[in-house]
């Protein structure tokens, strides 16, 4: 008997029961539902919430696989400076991959496993179908946190952002948090020793030198709030080749995944395009007010200021958040107006948090945070506004 015949007769045998959300969300991820709707009319398109999370997904999985190398390329690097002569020649190596494949992927098992449990049990007790909003969060989760993140920590994370940042709203499609970020949050807020985004963890997979287990460095953001000297050429943070999270150092392949997401109509190119405008913007105050000499080289903001506007978006987390992380069509602004606000706020809010928080010199996403809180009174203020001028022509064609 083949599986897909075997799912089906599960599938029959738990109809009605409460374990058939959990055997229905199987055999769909493996099938296509052989439901169809009848009577009256209704939208035909080939485009359904699961079809939608896997083209996130897809644009995600470059950054990850980049990311996986980076981890090992970093660790090597760290041991012998003369790798970073010759990068692309000691980049992509099986042994930068294996070390990527030994911390990244068990973050990203985890992420699933707890995420997914947590979804199946909420869908069995409230009988409702299985939903697929955690396919691209539980993506997001281990792109996002520090590589050295303990399972433990991040499998009570994920707890907190499913249950507090999503089901206790209804589940997907009504949260207001964006849930991967609200996971970053908890642990930033619960573990700050652990998140404190001025370090990078290096993996050392040869103990028998008896050498340490581990190597930790400053990040990239790290080194600029510390006004130390920056060894990466812009090529280097422009590729990713550059210390950091796991799927945020290369601004080329979230620009590529940017493209994929717009061609395909799942990410506003508005709010991509309103964030980077409002983090350049505020790069800028930040640059002339360093050369109106207001701020002098002894303040502790003085590293961050000083850095040149453009190095701010391609640096740091500014790029993912605003391609993966702004653009959720749940907790973002809907109205056209209100995603260039929304956008241009997220930009603008992240640059300041960045430059004036050295402690923890990356504030993307605090920012979007803040701005998933403000999304509804953005758009409630610009659907408002065109109802008055509305109201205005209205009243002076009557008149």
């Amino acid at each position: 008997m083949s599986l897909k015949q075997n799912l089906h007769n599960l599938k029959e045998k738990y109809k009605g029961t409460k374990m058939a959300p959990a055997f229905n969300a199987i055999h769909t991820f493996l099938y296509l539902p052989n439901e169809v709707t009848h009577g009256g009319t209704h939208i035909k398109a080939a485009d359904d919430l699961k079809r939608t999370m896997n083209i996130v997904i897809m644009a995600l999985v470059p950054c990850l696989l980049f990311g996986m190398f980076n981890a090992g390329y970093q660790h090597y690097a760290a041991i012998d400076g003369s790798l970073r002569t010759d990068v692309l020649a000691n980049f992509f190596t099986w042994d930068n991959l294996w070390i990527g494949i030994i911390k990244v992927l068990p973050l990203v098992i985890v992420s699933y496993g707890v995420g997914l449990g947590v979804e199946f049990i909420f869908a069995i007790i409230k009988g409702h179908e299985v939903e697929e909003g955690y396919l691209v969060t539980g993506m997001l989760v281990p792109l996002i946190v520090p590589i050295d993140t303990p399972l433990w920590m991040l499998a009570v994370a994920v707890v907190f952002g499913v249950v507090i940042g999503k089901e206790v709203f209804g589940g997907t499609g009504m949260n207001i948090l964006n849930p991967a970020l609200t996971i970053r949050a908890f642990l930033f807020f619960a573990y700050p020793t652990w998140m404190s985004g001025d370090k990078v963890w290096v993996y050392d997979a040869v103990k028998r030198t008896g050498t340490e287990d581990a190597i930790s460095g400053e990040t990239i953001l790290g080194s600029y709030a510390q006004n130390n000297d920056v060894v990466y050429s812009t090529w280097d943070m422009f590729m990713g080749f550059i210390p950091g999270s796991v799927g945020e150092t290369s601004t080329l392949l979230i620009l590529l995944g940017a493209a994929f997401l717009i061609f395909t109509k799942i990410g506003s190119w508005r709010i991509i395009v309103s964030t980077f405008i409002g983090a350049a913007v505020m790069g800028l105050i930040f640059n002339g007010i360093v050369n109106a000499d207001i701020i002098t080289e002894s303040s502790k903001f003085y590293g961050l200021m000083n850095t040149d506007w453009w190095q701010h978006l391609i640096i740091g987390g500014l790029a993912f958040g605003a391609v993966f992380m702004a653009t959720d069509p749940v907790t973002a602004s809907q109205t056209n107006k209100g995603k260039w606000i929304y956008g241009f706020l997220i930009g603008f809010i992240s640059i300041m948090i960045r430059v004036f928080n050295p402690a923890y010199p990356e504030g993307v996403f605090l920012a979007i945070l803040l701005m998933n809180v403000f999304a509804p009174t953005i758009d409630h203020y610009v659907v408002q506004g065109n109802v008055k001028k509305r109201l205005k022509r209205t009243k002076v064609k009557t008149a």
